[in-house]
């Protein structure tokens, strides 16, 4: 018996925060110290400094530092670097780095606990600094007067005026992507899985002046997961820069990088599954975003994303939202892989374990995203 796809297959539903059913929590946007202006590098602890090189060339980034201790890898636009690995005995996310608007005073943080100021010659590309601790124990640099370097040349977007049924735009030409590394043109994104959803929302939004997009709401109505972006006025800003899932652990899920359209993703995953690295899931287009993505696994296994033609936002655009549930994730592709989708495992079961008795999250909450996660994302197939 087929399955009924007409309500499965419903677009997403999303309220406007003015609109909001009776029972769900807004996210509510405290007063900001600073401005974030860009997500500019990650930083990381690496084992291998070689195979990382290796696998994030074929990636698309291009190494502008390399020595025995210090790998600092660049994208195609006019940021320093996007990447920093130190050289280290394991392997693991350090955390992240943040422009901020020129007229912000990072003095005002110097009391925080854990702050300290970054010398010129700590932040890859020179600059003014501060680092600070987020309520999960990451590292947070702001920097400002962050150095600029020229841009690389980048090829123009292919198809842009595609060949329809209704009109045809392509007459006497052809369409040949060049093969190669999908040019990782920008650092985009980062996803941040946490035990202290609500203090972590509301300290990147006070320290970083960032702006809810889309929050996801469980049964109960309280927010799970939020995509934030940047808040630079009436200049459009990415959907998200940054989001926060609330999970079972503290610890970094992926880090996307932009390339230039659907054409540089699809050359890009010819080479990385020809030099026979892992592959993750893709290609596809998710909901919330609307960006076309690719995701793969580097040497120690962490996350990384290729995407292109995601939606971009002004900062008077009104925050939305919905109903957290798999099906939200994708709107076509190959079927979320199994982590993503909380699929039960001994892995998932000792992370619960863990979580519960060390008070990180409670038994009903889990119930709450259990039930969200566990709905099939696509009933019909």
């Amino acid at each position: 018996m087929e399955h009924e796809i007409s309500s499965a297959a419903a677009p997403h539903l999303s309220y406007p925060q003015s609109e909001l059913p009776d029972g769900v929590t807004t996210l509510e946007r405290p007063a900001s110290q600073a401005r974030a202006t860009s997500l500019a590098f990650l930083r990381f602890e690496k084992r291998d400094l070689r195979a990382t090189e290796a696998f994030l060339s074929d990636f698309g980034m291009m190494a502008v530092e390399r020595t025995d201790t210090r790998l600092v890898m660049r994208g195609a636009n006019e940021s320093p670097c996007i990447y920093v690995a130190e050289k280290a005995r394991r392997s693991r996310f350090v955390g992240a780095a943040f422009t901020v608007a020129a007229d912000c005073d990072l003095t005002c943080f110097h009391g925080e606990p854990g702050a300290r100021p970054l010398t010129d010659a700590e932040i890859p590309g020179g600059g003014e600094g501060v680092e600070l601790i987020d309520p999960a124990g990451h590292p947070v640099w702001l920097l400002r007067d962050w150095g600029r370097v020229p841009p690389l040349p980048v090829r123009a977007p292919i198809g842009t005026d595609p060949n329809t049924p209704i009109r045809s735009h392509r007459i006497n030409a052809t369409i040949r992507a060049p093969v190669g590394p999908a040019q990782v043109v920008k650092l985009g994104h980062m996803v941040i899985q946490t035990t202290r959803f609500p203090e972590m929302a509301d300290w990147y939004m006070a320290h970083l002046g960032l702006i809810p997009t889309d929050v996801q709401y469980l049964a109960d109505g309280s927010p799970a997961l939020t995509f934030f972006r940047l808040d630079l006025g009436a200049t459009p800003a990415d959907h998200h820069a940054l989001v926060l899932v609330g999970g079972l652990s503290d610890e970094l899920e992926h880090s996307a990088y932009e390339v230039v359209d659907l054409d540089a993703i699809g050359q890009g995953q010819q080479l990385l599954r020809a030099r026979g690295h892992r592959h993750m899931w893709g290609i596809g287009r998710h909901v919330l975003g609307s960006q076309l993505f690719d995701y793969w696994y580097d040497p120690d296994g962490f996350q990384f994303e290729h995407y292109a033609d995601g939606d971009l936002f002004t900062a008077d655009y009104e925050t939305r939202y919905s109903p957290l549930e798999a099906g939200s994730i994708w709107a076509w592709g190959d079927d979320a892989p199994a982590q993503l989708r909380g699929k039960k495992s001994p892995a998932l079961l000792l992370k619960v374990a863990a979580a519960l008795w060390r008070g990180r999250v409670s038994l009903s909450r889990l119930k709450l995203i259990a039930s969200a996660m566990g709905k099939p994302a696509r009933p019909w197939l």
